[in-house]
């Protein structure tokens, strides 16, 4: 009997059942290989995962090519239900040869078995679905642009996504397609919500009448007017919501909508590359704004508007002549190094400090009252300041303190509480992947609910109750991996340690603009607590399993 492993792909959970997808592939290839005596014993299935992603950037893939490199691997071959969904443009060219070089045969229907890697014929089959693959997948974005170009210019239709900020989604009749009519799917439209529609057109008076973002931003806070994100908590759970900000001003004074027309393409998805040095590494996704010049306007208004189409043109010539009296501005850049660039955050607002020079020394700076408006539920200062000067020294000699030969043995006991025993069997790992595809599910239902209307009180309680089952799978998952995890022995800690506490000797000796890289590798994290002047420190190394320093603070008599 020849032992096997499956490897498969489906599309994102919005477009394609992963379960369906993944049955009819295994079907595939089982009757590729049961006829000769093998067995699948092992499977690597990745579910949302686009097939422009190479084998190193999908998660299960990315273990299938691990695994071909353990020598007691569990499986003697690898079976492929569909190339078509694995193999992308030259993915095949770039990822077989390592088949090869560990002497893994790589079965797919197509072949009838085992690809041969002398053979020209196999080479050119699979180059030619990798090929396919990558036509479809273009072929299909160019269909579905083309046609919602077509559908919000000449049909006006709403294109879907959330309402902007002063609409509400309102019913527009069945869906022309009779196939989707009959499974209950509708068209929908903007209608001006009574509670909001109000405040937009405020925005727009205000602002022609000389008030700036700020000003605005201030008057709605004081007025006690809910922002965007406080309005519609079921779809920004992630923001605070305790005030206006200029930019949720700006967005709604540059929104062409309010003047009843629909608009599309006001922002693209392009394709970059991850590196430029290494091209198998693939792309990533970037969203790009596009000028109005290429937004797609309807021939006719097709919602009421809250605005007219000149009260519109005088907010963007106002703002643009405000622009221009600015001055253009060019991207900031600096020579200075600050080695805590992203891993210190404001303890009030949690957000990033910016590096800044003060007085002719580095500081780090949090200016959230610059962007939003004072509020009675935030007390944020003006500004949070705190040198640089003050912080290196303590947190250097913290990671010397914790690193050094002395307390090795104190810090190996720590890391060793750190490690979780197993504590959940593994088939409870299959039974939360389902929990977490099954909430995600039921959540876009509830949003599209939402949008078609219902009660947001009602919809709202069912969104939460699913994340709550989301996040306790979640928790499942992770106790599940932690408990597959291999406990460390205390020798492999014991190298871990002493090779961070020669990190820690050079610390020491680094010049400031120098320690970046080295905090990186500690996986520092830190947060500045104004009020109590107290910063806290995390550490997670990339190589070891602590999850937090056992005392973080820097604080002497906090503790």
């Amino acid at each position: 009997m020849t032992r096997f492993a499956f490897a498969g792909r489906c599309s994102t959970e919005d477009l394609q059942d992963p379960e369906t997808s993944r049955n009819w592939q295994l079907t595939r290839a089982r009757a590729l290989i049961e006829p000769v005596g093998g067995e699948i014993v092992a499977e690597y299935f990745d579910a949302g995962h686009s097939r422009a992603l190479p084998w190193q950037r999908r998660p299960r893939a990315a273990a299938l090519l691990t695994a071909l490199r353990d020598p007691y691997r569990d499986f003697d071959a690898v079976v492929i239900g569909e190339p078509q969904r694995t193999f992308y443009g030259n993915q095949f060219g770039n990822t077989f040869p390592l088949f090869a070089h560990f002497d893994v045969p790589l079965w797919v229907p197509e072949v009838g078995g085992p690809i041969d890697p002398n053979n020209e014929a196999h080479d050119l089959v699979m180059s030619v679905f990798g090929g396919m693959s990558k036509g479809e997948r273009n072929r299909i974005k160019i269909r579905v642009r083309t046609a919602m170009s077509s559908q919000a210019k000449i049909e006006g239709r709403f294109l879907g996504g959330r309402p902007p900020y002063g609409y509400r989604i309102a019913d527009a009749g069945p869906h022309p397609n009779p196939a989707k009519a009959a499974d209950g799917k509708r068209l929908h439209r903007l209608d001006p919500d009574p509670a909001t529609a109000p405040v937009v057109v405020r925005i727009f008076t205000e602002y022609l009448h000389g008030k700036g973002l700020y000003a605005i931003a201030e008057g709605l806070t004081h007025d006690n007017i809910p922002c965007p994100s406080a309005h519609d908590r079921a779809r920004n759970p992630h923001r605070d919501g305790y005030a206006w900000s200029k930019s949720a001003v700006r967005a709604i004074l540059s929104n062409p909508r309010y003047t009843g027309y629909e608009v599309w393409n006001k922002q693209r998805k392009d394709e970059v590359l991850l590196d430029i040095d290494d091209v198998t590494l693939g792309h990533r996704t970037k969203l790009t704004w596009n000028t109005p010049d290429q937004w797609i306007w309807s021939d006719r208004p097709v919602h009421e508007p809250l605005i007219s189409m000149d009260t519109f043109k005088q907010a963007q010539a106002k703002a643009s002549v405000r622009r221009t009296a600015a001055g253009e501005r060019s991207p900031r850049t600096t020579t200075r190094g600050y080695p805590l660039r992203g891993r210190l955050r404001c303890g009030i607002c949690h957000r990033k400090m910016q590096g800044n020079y003060n007085n002719g020394k580095p500081h780090y700076r949090c200016r959230y009252t610059a962007e939003y408006a004072k509020n009675a539920a935030l007390d944020h200062r003006l500004t949070v300041y705190v040198r640089e000067e003050v912080v290196l020294p303590l947190l250097d000699a913290w990671i010397a303190r914790v690193f050094a030969p002395g307390h090795l043995g104190r810090t190996l006991h720590a890391m060793r509480q750190s490690q979780k025993q197993p504590s959940l069997p593994t088939p409870g790992l299959e039974t939360a992947r389902r929990t977490i595809a099954d909430a995600r599910q039921r959540i876009t239902r509830y949003r599209a609910t939402l949008d078609a209307g219902a009660d947001p009180v009602l919809v709202t309680r069912w969104i939460t109750e699913a994340q709550a089952e989301e996040s306790a799978a979640r928790q499942q998952l992770t106790e599940t991996a932690d408990a597959r995890r291999e406990i460390l022995t205390e020798e492999q800690i014991d190298h871990m340690i002493k090779t961070l506490g020669n990190m820690a000797d050079r610390l020491q000796a680094a010049a400031p603009e120098d320690k970046a890289p080295l905090y990186a590798d500690f996986g520092l994290e830190l947060e500045y607590h104004a009020n109590q002047r107290v910063v806290t420190v995390r550490s997670q190394p990339a190589d070891m399993c602590v999850t937090a320093c056992p005392r973080g603070d820097l604080n002497p008599h906090a503790r």
